[in-house]
């Protein structure tokens, strides 16, 4: 009787213990917000990263499963209604890699996206395909098995083409030029913070400004770079105030001198710099759903939206691409 009672006890702890967060998450889920959110159904629980595509409607997504979907937003769209995602990339050589970063090259029609293995970091490559057709036009390998481990993370891209991606694994930054060669590695001493376990996750989301340079974050260390393209690769540590921006994650420039960084939760930060992003300022804070992690940023028709990793639910998963009230 006694073994029964503590038999029965232990089940009803169980029982609260895990119902109290399911609650949590579904009160979450059905709150009311004063900012919008774009719901979709996926068949996978994580989406990496989103990047908005007016010339189709769309909404891109990468899978950490590998591949990329697309969440097309019709004209007539309503708040309450939830949209779907289609599949349009799913590289069958490519099996076992996540889809990370990404970045739209409209001039050039086509997508850039960082392909990585997430467990062994044994492989990171670069995959560009046609916004027409989907068709993969280039995939360049930058690091493989017999080299040190690397995780390509995310893509910017300049004006001319070169493409530019971090590796958040191995602290460096490589270039590759329009046709898909590899055009250089770069790296810095300020990539690497003095803390070893800083370097657990180093350089993550990157940008291109239209003056010439990226910006650069790194995510434990929790600062920006600004790298000069004209200037020889020059790197400099942009000096921030109100940080620092710890489990930053994607970028999105919004303006010249405005900043939008996904950093989990709170989901999203704003910075601004009035100087060229010698020196910048965090100036606003974004607390999205806390039951979600932002890793991306995007604007759509003037607006930012910050994509949360996980998807809820069973069998479809709901994926949410949240405002950022700026």
């Amino acid at each position: 009787m006694a073994l029964w009672f503590c038999s029965a006890r232990l089940f009803i702890f169980l029982f609260l213990v895990s119902a109290l967060p399911i609650a949590y998450i579904i009160y979450q889920e059905r709150a009311e917000t004063d900012h919008h959110v774009f719901h979709y159904h996926s068949s996978g629980f994580f989406r990496e990263s989103a990047k908005w595509d007016d010339r189709s409607r769309s909404f891109l997504v990468t899978f950490l499963e590998g591949g990329v979907g697309e969440i097309h937003v019709p004209q007539n769209y309503t708040r309450d209604v939830v949209l779907k995602e289609v599949t349009v990339v799913k590289d069958s050589d490519l099996t076992g890699n996540a889809s990370l970063g990404l970045a739209l090259d409209r001039p050039r029609n086509r997508l850039l996206v960082a392909v990585a293995d997430m467990f062994g970091n044994r492989y990171s490559a670069l995959a560009a395909y046609d916004l027409s057709t989907w068709k993969r036009l280039f995939l360049t390998k930058l690091s493989g098995s017999g080299d040190e481990k690397s995780l390509a993370d995310d893509v910017a891209v300049d004006a001319d083409g070169n493409a530019y991606v971090t590796d958040v694994k191995g602290s460096k930054l490589w270039k590759v030029g329009v046709d898909g060669e590899i055009l250089s590695t770069l790296t810095n001493p300020l990539f690497t913070p003095k803390e070893w376990y800083k370097s657990l996750a180093g350089l993550s989301g990157i940008v291109y400004h239209p003056d010439g340079y990226l910006i650069v974050i790194h995510t434990l260390g929790g600062y920006l770079l600004k790298i000069d393209l004209a200037k020889g690769d020059e790197v400099k540590l942009i000096e921030l105030a109100g940080g620092p921006l710890s489990f930053g994650d994607g970028l999105e420039l919004i303006s010249p001198t405005k900043l939008v960084v996904a950093a989990g939760n709170p989901s999203g930060r704003l910075v601004e710099s009035t100087d060229g992003w010698e020196t910048a300022s965090v100036v606003a804070k974004f607390k999205g759903p806390m039951h979600r992690f932002a890793t991306a940023a995007t604007v759509k028709d003037g607006k930012v939206y910050l994509n949360h990793m996980v998807g809820m639910g069973y069998p479809k998963k709901t994926h949410a691409l949240v405002e950022f009230v700026l």
